[in-house]
């Protein structure tokens, strides 16, 4: 009886310890860099309808040869809404932005985009996050940089910022534009 004492006072401890090293153990990791084992990969296959185009429909194949980013958003996605601006201005400059509408209703996502301005070449619609669980999505936004031979070259995850875009996007998506034209230029 008197051990089973001990142990019940001990719990609460190693319980504390446990956390306690977990917590530790997570300092100074940058939330945003989640684990993606789609990098290095080809944009995985798909034939989804585009938002907004009755009886059409986009696949992998047909991505192939541009250099873009690839963002995953929906309405119900408040940090959407923050980042929407910035990929207008984005789509504005001539980046080439695909949308991933993710598992949304096709009228409120084309609602969202007629009030907020539309910053995507197309729209593939995931009604049901076929697409979406393939990428690996954890949530929305994402945004995936694709190069010109369909291989996801970078994951970020959370709103795309004026930031963000400088430092590491914009960096990426131009080398990757050097790249193919490059290989096109000794083919």
């Amino acid at each position: 009886m008197n051990q089973k004492k001990t142990w019940l006072y001990l719990l609460p401890l190693l319980v504390f310890v446990v956390l306690g090293a977990l917590l530790l153990n997570s300092l100074g990791k940058d939330p945003q860099l989640l684990p993606s084992a789609k990098l290095g990969k080809p944009l995985p296959n798909f034939k989804l309808p585009v938002l907004g185009k009755e009886g059409s429909f986009i696949s992998a194949g047909q991505l192939k040869g541009q250099v873009f980013m690839l963002n995953v958003w929906a309405t119900w996605c408040p940090s959407c809404r923050i980042e929407h601006p910035v990929l207008n201005q984005l789509a504005a400059e001539g980046v080439i932005i695909y949308g991933l509408n993710y598992k949304d209703t096709p009228d409120d996502a084309l609602n969202y985009l007629q009030t907020l301005g539309n910053p995507y070449k197309k729209v593939i619609s995931d009604t049901r996050g076929d697409l979406g669980l393939d990428l690996g999505v954890y949530g929305a936004p994402e945004t995936y940089l694709v190069d010109a031979n369909g291989i996801i070259i970078y994951r970020h995850v959370g709103v795309v910022t004026q930031e963000n875009w400088l430092s590491t996007l914009k960096p990426l998506l131009e080398q990757s534009r050097r790249t193919a034209t490059d290989e096109r230029g000794q083919k």
